[in-house]
């Protein structure tokens, strides 16, 4: 089978939202023989987040652990469980999670599978983590915390962190970056963010990435509509130095 034939595709911060991944996953239309990884964060802000949580695990896709997965895991399991944590995560999106399992009980097996979940996937030429790495450290070096909660730091690289591939993230809104219209993908050294803030009412977009047809798949929260762009058209390039005019900027208003 042809490298072509076989299509990989990697999906953003679905948050909840179960009836727009049916819409982008219809548009995209994966055969069996397609890949489909998710970013994680699937859960929290939407409102059916036990939904996704069941279809994803159900249909074997791989996926990465996110910064809610793992606030949901550490209050529930007991490691971070002051009342200060536990507001932050229900204010985070934790109370839709909540309600969207009917018992108001998260079921132990999916409490066991968000445990499971790696922080990162090798693809040779694509490497997948929810939020990116600390750009001064090896691999092997980056914790559980950085690679699901970092940002700035990891976006201001001056240089690609692999020589070899592309990280692709989410975690980070893409219209939150300098320059990004909502809707639109980010590209900085070495990296894409994928997050166009599905469940933001600023865009509503939810992306899926075709990396081997540079296709990028869009299904929209609020109006239901579908699009596919080309990566020309969906990616806006951002320089390092425009992290630092945005902060200026930000630091005088």
């Amino acid at each position: 089978m042809s490298a072509i034939s076989q299509r990989r595709f990697v999906i953003g911060d679905v948050h909840g939202h179960y009836e727009a991944l049916m819409l982008l996953l219809e548009e995209i239309a994966p055969a069996s023989e397609d890949q489909v990884y998710f970013l994680g964060d699937l859960i929290d802000r939407g409102p059916q987040s036990a939904q996704v949580v069941e279809f994803v695990k159900q249909s074997n896709y791989p996926c990465l652990l996110g910064n809610h997965e793992q606030m949901l895991l550490n209050i529930l399991t007991g490691r971070d469980t002051t009342s200060a944590n536990m507001q932050a995560w229900l204010y985070s999106g934790g109370q839709a999670t909540i309600a969207s399992y009917q018992s108001a009980a998260i079921p132990q097996e999916h409490l066991d599978w968000f445990h499971s979940l790696p922080t990162y996937l090798d693809l040779g030429d694509f490497w997948l983590t929810h939020a990116g790495v600390d750009p001064y450290k090896t691999v092997e070096e980056q914790t559980s915390e950085q690679l699901c909660w970092i940002r700035e730091e990891f976006h201001r690289i001056e240089q690609p962190y692999f020589p070899d591939k592309l990280i692709i993230v989410g975690h980070t809104i893409t219209f939150t970056l300098p320059g990004v219209a909502p809707g639109n993908l980010a590209q900085g050294q070495g990296w894409i963010d994928i997050d166009t803030g599905a469940y933001h009412p600023r865009s509503g977009w939810l992306t899926g990435l075709d990396i081997t047809n540079k296709l990028v798949y869009q299904a929209n929260v609020f109006n239901r509509t579908v699009r596919t762009l080309t990566w020309k058209e969906a990616i806006t390039m951002i320089a390092p130095e425009e992290f630092t005019v945005s902060r200026r900027q930000r630091l005088r208003r």
